[in-house]
C-alpha cells in the first residue's frame, strides 16, 4: 500500500500560533473576567502534593545546613563569653583586691590622723613567723629615723616593736613573739599585768594576775605606757579564757591580739616623746615594766608596776 508524497494539514506553525492566541485570549478573559480561578485553584490543589515532594529534600537540607552553621556559632560565641568573663572574673578579683588595699589604707591613715605622736606607714617586706621567732620586715630604716625600740602598731592594735635597723629596712619583733613582755592593763579595771608572747601569732598569755583579781573573758586590754616604750591607751588583745588552776599563785589567761599578725600588708611606724638612743641593736631590757623581755618581767610583775 503506497504513502502519499505529501500530506495535507495544518502545519506546526499554525498549530503553534494557534496555541499562543489561545493562550493570550485565556490571559485577557482571565483578567477582566476572573473566570479561569476556579480551574487554577483545581490545578494548584491537584499539584501541592507534587511541589511539597519536590521542596522538601531542598528544605530538609537547607534546615541541616542551619543547623549546622548555628551550632558552630554557638560554640563559637559560648567559647567568646568564656573567655570574657574569665577575663572579667580576673579583673573582679583584682578590683576587690585594690578596693581591699584601699580599705586598709584607709584605716591606716585615719589612725594616723587620730594619732597625737609622729606615724608613718611601712609595708612589710618579709615575714619571719617561726614558733620561736616572730619578726617583721619593714619598708623604712634609719634614712627615715626609724630607730630600734619604736613601736609598730595597727589600726586594730599593737603589732610589735623595732628590734633593728638598717639605712632603708628594719626589723620589728612582733608581740607574739615567745622573747616579747608587754606591760597592759584592763580598760573594764585598770588590772596591769604582763602579755606575753606564745609563737602563736593569734595567741597571747597574760601573767602575774593573782586569782583574786577581778577580770573576764572579754575584757579589753590596752598598753599601760610603763616603761615609756609604748604610748598608753593603745589596744592590744582581747581575753579569750580566764582559768583558775587550784594551788596556782596566778590566773591563767590567754588573749587574742587585736591586730591580724599574720595577715597584716601595711604597719604604723609611731614616734614617741621618749626616742631610745638609736645605736641600740635592739629593745632595752634594763626597765622590768617595759617590753622586751619576759624574764624580767615575770620577776617583777603587776607587783612592780604597783610600786612604780
Amino acid at each position: 500500500m503506497s504513502k502519499p508524497l505529501f500530506r495535507l494539514g495544518v502545519s506546526p506553525t499554525l498549530r503553534l500560533l494557534a496555541v499562543i492566541l489561545l493562550g493570550v485570549a485565556l490571559m485577557a478573559l482571565d483578567h477582566r473576567l476572573n473566570e479561569l480561578q476556579t480551574v487554577r485553584n483545581a490545578l494548584s490543589t491537584v499539584a501541592y502534593p507534587l511541589q511539597v515532594a519536590v521542596d522538601a529534600p531542598i528544605r530538609a537540607g537547607s534546615r541541616l545546613l542551619e543547623s549546622f552553621t548555628s551550632r558552630e556559632d554557638l560554640i563559637t560565641e559560648n567559647r567568646i563569653l568564656r573567655d570574657e568573663n574569665a577575663e572579667l572574673r580576673a579583673r573582679q578579683l583584682r578590683f576587690d583586691a585594690l578596693q581591699m588595699e584601699n580599705d586598709r589604707l584607709r584605716a591606716l591613715l585615719s589612725t594616723a590622723e587620730r594619732a597625737e605622736e609622729r606615724v608613718e606607714t611601712a609595708k612589710l617586706l618579709a615575714v619571719d613567723l617561726d614558733p620561736f621567732r616572730q619578726q617583721i620586715v619593714l619598708s623604712k630604716g634609719s634614712r627615715q629615723d626609724v630607730y630600734p625600740g619604736q613601736p609598730v602598731i595597727h589600726p586594730d592594735g599593737v603589732i610589735g616593736q623595732v628590734l633593728s635597723t638598717q639605712l632603708t629596712s628594719s626589723t620589728a619583733l612582733l608581740i607574739s613573739d615567745p622573747g616579747h613582755a608587754l606591760p597592759v592593763l584592763s580598760a573594764r579595771t585598770g588590772l596591769r599585768g604582763i602579755v606575753v608572747g606564745t609563737g602563736n601569732p593569734r595567741r597571747l598569755e597574760m601573767r602575774h594576775v593573782p586569782p583574786q583579781e577581778d577580770i573576764e573573758e572579754g575584757d579589753l586590754l590596752l598598753t599601760s605606757g610603763l616603761g615609756g616604750r609604748f604610748p598608753p591607751d593603745y589596744p592590744v588583745a582581747r581575753v579569750t579564757s580566764v582559768e583558775r588552776q587550784p594551788g596556782q599563785p596566778f590566773l591563767d589567761i590567754q588573749a587574742e591580739p587585736l591586730a591580724a599578725l599574720d595577715r597584716s600588708r601595711e604597719v604604723l611606724l609611731l614616734w614617741t616623746d621618749e626616742v631610745p638612743d638609736a645605736d641600740a641593736s635592739e629593745p632595752e631590757e634594763d626597765d622590768p615594766t617595759d617590753s622586751g623581755s619576759v624574764e624580767d618581767a615575770e620577776n617583777h610583775g603587776p607587783e612592780a608596776d604597783e610600786a612604780s
